[in-house]
């Protein structure tokens, strides 16, 4: 690993922050007590799809950081151009009109990339704003054109939308509500799409698609259409377990919200900006929808930036509101920030010219084949889901019946455990059972290899130890 600077920090400063860590900060996703037992994994440098710890201990990161580091680590362009930028205007607002030139040279390069229809641009800090954002406008939009009960909004089970309180509300996985009095009441509740955990043993493929629609159109009559402002779905679920709803699902639902005025919200920010060998997940899911929300992949993890996207239509409504209403009373401090934007425009022509759209794809369809062949043999793997470089590997107790281990028994945990004792990085979903894989899009056929053996290793140990009282 060449690096053009050294760690400013000593091994004794590592250590020392080290300790100090779990005594001064609160970690997002992580047991206080865990922490202040084990310590921190102190990350310090890392280039290309390999990440280096406070000991010099070596990863390959195939979960790429948080499903977002799409074009590698320490890529010299994007730290010159944030170095750059931030030398000539460290930071103006976009609050009262202002504006800077990077966002909108942003916002251009965006909407030449983004699905038909969605032409206007909100920026934002991350992924759980970017939601939050679009909830407030879908109720904005319904209210300036009279409909002013149309507030709640379906989610699915298992679905992740965020961690702020409304889009905490939408994600549909129960530790997210524990413990707080959540979900609040605007969000409506509708079934996940997984054919292997949802799908009746006596149901087509189609007829699975008829319950799952159905659901949803009765769940619509009886709340009331004219209650209900929008459906927010991820083209690819991710943390809900990497999954695929069936063909027909999305182009159903679309008409079937279009007919009730609905607003249909893609949640993008994991399938986005080339994740699944394509710019975005929507339009080859058969998806159209009124919104989008970005994050993760439009910077590639290097600077805090969201994008919410809308269509004309409703962008037309919202400006004829702002005559009687005056200013858009919404946004963020950072909305548009120079810095952002222009390591925003610079990580999608890296994505652009170096062709990483259709190497995810290619090298996406060499990593399915290789976790197909060598992890289905497995007792324990169910099935591997995904598309381009995301991928989820399903855990079953058996294969039978696709029963899944008791969440007690840890079984993503201890899995992905082994799999890092072998110098390899996946990321465990409790919840359902699941491995998930997102590494960054540059990763080489050999990484894709030492990948897919580490974890293929990393099963084999875990069932070799396992209990017959934990298998079915």
């Amino acid at each position: 690993m060449n690096h053009h600077h050294d760690s400013p920090f000593t091994q004794d400063e590592l250590n020392r922050l080290s300790q100090s860590d779990a005594e001064l900060l609160l970690h997002p996703a992580s047991s206080i007590a865990g922490l202040l037992d084990q310590g921190p994994q102190m990350m310090h440098k890392a280039k290309g799809c390999v990440i280096e710890d406070q000991h010099g201990q070596r990863y390959l990161d195939a979960v790429g950081g948080l499903w977002c580091v799409n074009v590698g680590y320490g890529r010299q362009e994007l730290a010159e151009v944030m170095r750059d930028t931030a030398v000539q205007l460290g930071y103006y607002h976009s609050f009262s009109n202002a504006s800077n030139p990077w966002q909108v040279a942003l916002a251009e390069k965006l909407l030449t990339l983004a699905p038909d229809g969605l032409d206007k641009v909100f920026f934002g800090n991350g992924g759980s704003d970017a939601n939050d954002t679009l909830i407030k406008i879908a109720w904005h939009y319904h209210t300036l054109r009279g409909k002013l009960n149309k507030v709640k909004v379906i989610a699915r089970e298992r679905a992740y939308h965020g961690t702020s309180i409304s889009t905490s509300s939408l994600t549909g996985l129960d530790s997210f509500h524990t413990g707080y009095p959540l979900p609040l009441d605007f969000v409506l509740r509708t079934h996940n799409p997984c054919a292997y955990t949802e799908q009746r043993d006596d149901e087509t493929s189609t007829e699975f698609c008829n319950r799952l629609i159905n659901h949803i159109a009765h769940l619509i009559e009886q709340e009331d259409a004219d209650t209900i402002a929008a459906f927010i779905a991820e083209p690819i679920m991710g943390a809900g377990g990497i999954v695929v709803p069936p063909d027909e699902y999305f182009p159903r639902l679309q008409a079937l919200l279009k007919a009730h005025d609905i607003l249909l919200i893609a949640d993008e920010v994991v399938c986005g900006f080339g994740r699944l060998g394509h710019w975005f997940g929507s339009p080859i899911m058969g998806i159209q929808p009124d919104m989008i929300s970005t994050a993760k992949g439009l910077t590639s993890g290097y600077f805090p930036l969201s994008a919410a996207l809308i269509s004309n239509t409703i962008w037309d409504v919202l400006k004829t509101g702002s005559e009687q209403l005056g200013a858009f009373s919404h946004g963020y401090t950072y909305s548009g920030h120079p810095v952002g934007c222009a390591v925003g425009l610079a990580n999608l022509q890296l994505l652009e010219n170096e062709g990483l759209i259709s190497r995810a794809r290619e090298q996406g369809a060499y990593l399915h084949q290789q976790l197909r062949e060598q992890l289905l043999p497995l007792d324990v793997v169910g099935e591997v889901r995904g598309m381009g470089l995301l991928a989820g590997i399903q855990l079953t107790s058996d294969k039978l019946t696709r029963a899944l281990p008791a969440p007690s028994e840890k079984w993503p945990l201890r899995i992905s455990q082994a799999i890092r004792q072998r110098g390899v990085i996946v990321r465990p979903l409790p919840s359902v059972a699941t491995l998930a894989i997102s590494p960054p899009l540059t990763i080489s056929r050999k990484q894709i290899l030492q990948l897919v053996t580490a974890i293929r290793e990393g099963i084999e140990e875990f069932e070799a130890a396992l209990p017959a009282s934990e298998l079915q």
